[in-house]
């Protein structure tokens, strides 16, 4: 039996990151996974934004991980099949596969979590690769088009490029058992022209290659407060909404203050109690991205999909101030408006979840995504 102080469960995005950040500070750490490679899943698919690609390169594994990444260095920005902006962007593209999704609900009722659903399916991820038709390649580096309706629920469809392909994130709210669901699995690019008429004066062209993969996201919080050696990370404290693109920020702001703050202090004195895994829950960095992830997944969805005076007057805000961007960038005099600012995401189809056990002075981590 091998002794150490920290064992990781589950080699996901938080439970690898962990695992990294862990072993380079020189704490015994091992990482437990039943495969040796994720079979291929609709996960994370792309890090963009200043401040979410600042959050991974905190955790000091970033710079290698984003050598691996497709880069865009230009975003195209479109609504009513009209370009808005051409603008800077910094965005890493990179195909992640993750088999865990959460906590098994075996392990949550053995270790006593209580998971509360928020709102179920609460939005529903679409992935899927796109290829120009009668041409080469694409005129965009990359491209998030904006809903034309509020009635069709999709609050945007994100295309980027990972590797040679052009990948596409497509955001819905509707339910599992929607019919509109089983049209875009028959015909999709009839499905999504017909949701999106105006789409393709900004495209050309297209076709849509490959497996439809769809994953609808509940919104919970799981509670394991007051145990001693148990701390849940990433999804397995709280899922976010992919639509919003905060799922990267909380796995990596979860793991950062983890593994950078609290882990080396629990490990500095014996025991691991309930009042140590406390400040963990209690730390005002996690707690404040906490409750922005999930403010973010309820207003995008409102700006989305409501019809109300106020978010109909939010929508055209927004639609205004991409307009005035876009014309003021070639003059120089470009503000840079945050994607968060404009109810855009950060990321698409960010998912991540980690917990962590521990016994006396040692502990466990188990992850997904």
């Amino acid at each position: 039996m091998r002794y150490t102080d920290i064992a990781i469960i589950g080699g996901g995005l938080s439970g690898s990151t962990a695992a990294a950040m862990l072993g380079r500070a020189g704490i015994s750490t091992v990482l437990i996974d039943p495969h040796e490679s994720y079979p291929a899943d609709f996960r994370v698919e792309k890090l963009s934004g200043h401040v979410q690609v600042e959050r991974f390169l905190k955790t000091g594994i970033g710079e290698s991980v984003l050598r691996r990444a497709t880069f865009a260095g230009e975003n195209w920005i479109a609504r009513f099949g009209r370009l808005l902006d051409k603008a800077p962007s910094r965005q890493f593209n990179i195909l992640y596969d993750s088999l865990v999704n959460g906590l098994n609900v075996g392990l949550r009722h053995q270790l006593g979590i209580a998971r509360k659903v928020i709102s179920a399916c609460h939005s529903i991820s679409i992935g899927f690769d796109v290829v120009p038709a009668g041409r080469n390649s694409f005129d965009f580096p990359a491209l998030t088009y904006f809903s034309e309706r509020p009635s069709d629920r999709i609050p945007y469809i994100t295309l980027f490029p990972t590797g040679p392909r052009m990948r596409a994130n497509l955001f819905v709210y509707r339910g599992l058992d929607d019919p509109w669901l089983r049209e875009l699995r028959r015909a999709p690019a009839e499905t999504l022209n017909a949701a999106l008429p105006r789409l393709k004066r900004i495209t050309g062209a297209f076709d849509i290659a490959g497996e439809i993969k769809i994953r609808p996201v509940d919104l919970y919080v799981n509670d394991a407060s007051g145990q001693p050696g148990l701390v849940l990370v990433g999804d397995a404290f709280s899922t976010s909404c992919p639509a919003a693109g905060t799922g990267c920020d909380k796995v990596f702001t979860d793991v950062e203050r983890l593994c950078n703050v609290h882990i080396p202090d629990w490990l500095a004195s014996d025991g691991m109690d309930g009042a140590k895994i406390a400040s963990f829950y209690a730390d005002p960095v996690k707690r404040a991205c906490d409750e922005w992830s999930a403010a973010k997944a309820f207003e995008f969805r409102s700006v989305s999909t409501a019809t109300s005076p106020y978010w109909t007057a939010q929508r055209w805000a927004r639609f205004i101030a991409w307009s005035v961007q876009g014309l003021l960038r070639p003059l120089g005099g470009a503000i840079h408006l945050e994607p968060n600012f404009l109810g855009h995401a950060s990321s698409s189809s960010s998912s991540s979840s980690s917990s962590s056990r521990s016994s006396s002075s040692s502990s466990s981590l188990s992850s997904s995504a």
